[in-house]
């Protein structure tokens, strides 16, 4: 099968179509005939050698955590999905890619409804599953009052939606310049980020949030505390100091966690019911890989930059 991968580390220019065996399902998880791709901080930071991680990466590596296709095998003991069936989700994460390929392992998915797009469908499973863990360790329910820090970004916009979808009154952070994708979404509040954040929000009527999700990493944890009245009402995804101010920092599957799978299924719920997107910032055909690469830097981050397979 033709794969994007890297042998080397560096810019996006590293990237190459190349030939690579077509893996086999393993116990519990299903191999698709991959349509799309979504690109993630993971596969940035690896290709970039730029995360720690990319220190004992094999090479070549193909990149890509997220993925929707169909189905054409299925690994013991999966009775969920039939070969045929399309679907959306992630690839193992310790496996820290696989998905930009003809072909890719998913070892978390959901059946993917017509009334969710091929392109952002790609862009979703490690987006929810990493959003609903977050919101299940914040016991997020029907009458929260929430902040989600970053809310533009590929999974702070999933987790606005999946928090209003439990009934919680949500706001949503995000920069000037990306404002908009904030407040495209239905029931989300758009709050402009930065040191201004607890004066907007009084605007809102609002001195104290129940709950606050830190997607952005950057730097926001003290006032986040300060909004919630404790650290243990506040959990990021980002921000490496989080003991230091007494909040949880979730890693998911990399820490031993409880995952947030479940997630796939109700955001595969709420798109069929139209209360669900993943906005994009971009789509690219895997030959074009490299400069899918380039748009996924560029800044502000928001949504996602998808890689359609035009190899097949």
């Amino acid at each position: 099968m033709i794969a994007v991968h890297f042998d080397r580390t560096g810019d996006p220019s590293v990237l190459r179509l190349a030939e690579h065996a077509r893996p086999e399902p393993g116990a519990g998880s299903v191999l698709i005939h991959v349509r799309a791709a979504g690109i993630s901080p993971v596969d940035l930071g690896l290709r970039a050698g730029t995360t720690p991680m990319a220190s004992s990466l094999p090479l070549p590596h193909v990149p890509g955590v997220d993925a929707a296709g169909v189905v054409v095998a299925l690994g013991d003991g999966v009775d969920d999905v039939r070969v045929g069936d399309e679907v959306f989700g992630s690839v193992d994460l310790a496996t820290l890619g696989g998905a930009t390929a003809e072909f890719a392992v998913l070892a978390a998915w959901a059946a993917r409804p017509a009334e969710f797009p091929w392109s952002q469908a790609a862009g979703a499973g490690s987006s929810v599953e990493t959003a609903t863990r977050a919101l299940d360790l914040l016991e997020v329910d029907t009458g929260t009052t929430v902040l989600v820090d970053g809310a533009a970004g590929g999974v702070g916009v999933v987790a606005a939606q999946l928090a209003v979808a439990r009934g919680a009154r949500v706001f949503g952070t995000a920069r000037t310049e990306s404002l908009d994708v904030v407040a495209a979404l239905d029931g989300v509040t758009a709050i402009r980020a930065g040191m201004h954040l607890s004066h907007d929000l009084r605007d809102e009527g609002v001195d104290r949030v129940d709950r606050a999700l830190d997607t952005s990493g950057a730097g926001v944890l003290p006032t986040l505390v300060a909004l919630t009245g404790s650290p243990d009402r506040v959990v990021t995804i980002a921000d490496f100091s989080a003991a230091e101010h007494g909040v949880r920092l979730t890693r998911g599957a990399l820490a031993g966690e409880a995952d947030g799978r479940h997630g796939l299924a109700e955001a595969a719920r709420l798109a069929r019911e139209g209360s669900f997107r993943v906005p994009l910032r971009g789509t690219f055909p895997f030959s074009q890989a490299a400069a899918a690469h380039r748009a996924a830097e560029k800044r502000p981050r928001w949504g996602k930059v998808i890689l359609v397979n035009d190899v097949f």
